[in-house]
């Protein structure tokens, strides 16, 4: 038996960084106040080449995706046990994936996981970077927030769909 994924749930993950970004970065939301905190000014915003921008942060999204997958879908620990492919693996293998091969594949679960990824990864590496730039806490509380909300959305879809 093999891992059953759905081929759309890393690309629907990674359209919906930028969606749940566009909302968040929003001046009605936390646009102003990152601006602020960021030292960002309009002008630089109308500098960038945003078809660049925005589609390496689609890829660095789909790339998040992936990583994040390992992490909400415990069947691929079983899939790493093996060395990835089934055909190699003892008839054990098939007996536990028939029992557990959808446990725990659900919206509820990938979001828990999404979740404890973005305050135990996302966080520190940017509450990190932030300190040795000097930025403040609530810039460090703007974008870990905007990640930890986004990683358990992403882990709902990868997990749920």
């Amino acid at each position: 038996m093999e891992l059953a994924i759905n081929p759309w749930s890393i690309p629907i993950a990674a359209v919906a960084a930028l969606v749940i970004g566009a909302v968040w970065y929003n001046p009605k939301v936390f646009g102003n106040a990152w601006m602020r905190e960021s030292g960002m000014t309009e002008e630089k915003m109308k500098g960038g080449n945003m078809a660049k921008i925005f589609g390496l942060a689609l890829l660095f999204a789909a790339l998040l995706a992936v990583l994040l997958m390992q992490f909400t879908n415990h069947q691929w620990g079983a899939m790493g046990m093996i060395g990835g492919d089934p055909a190699l693996a003892k008839p054990s293998f098939d007996g536990f994936m028939a029992d557990y091969g959808n446990a725990f594949r659900t919206f509820k679960h990938g979001a828990l996981h999404g979740t404890i990824f973005g305050v135990l990864g996302a966080l520190p590496i940017l509450g990190t970077n932030a300190l040795f730039e000097r930025k403040s806490a609530k810039y460090i509380f703007i974008n870990a927030g905007y990640w930890i909300l986004t990683l358990a959305v992403m882990g709902a879809l990868l997990c749920g769909l």
